[in-house]
């Protein structure tokens, strides 16, 4: 399959909505905005990820099919890697194909990352990618209703 990244269109907004209302996609992801199904929320979030200076947010397309978006943001020295791949796309390397591109797109360092700590499959990509996990930390997951356990890595540079 072919991964690339593209900035984002208006067009891409209805998919990664659709993806963000997949019930078991959010529990997952655990860290997610609040109430990220109601439109008028997700998209001021989606404005803010598209407008604010530094911010670098990439869509993920897999054979010419959205898929996905990926994204750094943050201040300096502070900046985090997001990434959402559609569920039904889990498990076929995507997420760890688009995050490598996205490394290579933004190569400044460090780079952080937060995933819940029951969360495999994003911890795996994250330790591919190079991530290594520097602590674990205990964070109120908007998509959980709840406080959970986190791990927080980092990628240095070198």
């Amino acid at each position: 399959m072919d991964v690339a990244l593209r900035p984002v269109h208006d067009s891409d907004l209805p998919v990664f909505y659709r993806q963000m209302s997949d019930p078991a996609s959010r529990h997952m992801a655990a860290f997610t905005p609040e109430d990220p199904v109601e439109w008028g929320r997700f998209d001021a979030h989606w404005t803010r990820m598209r407008t604010s200076p530094g911010t670098v947010v990439r869509t993920v397309l897999a054979d010419g099919d959205v898929v996905g978006s990926a994204g750094v943001y943050g201040e300096p020295d502070e900046r985090h890697v997001t990434y959402w791949i559609d569920r039904a796309y889990w498990g076929r390397g995507l997420a760890t194909t688009a995050l490598r591109a996205l490394l290579a797109l933004v190569p400044e360092r460090p780079l952080h990352a937060r995933a819940a700590a029951d969360n495999a499959g994003s911890l795996r990509v994250l330790e591919k990618c190079g991530f290594r996990v520097t602590a674990t930390d205990r964070g109120y997951a908007a998509a959980r209703g709840a406080e959970i356990d986190e791990v927080v890595l980092v990628l240095d540079g070198g």
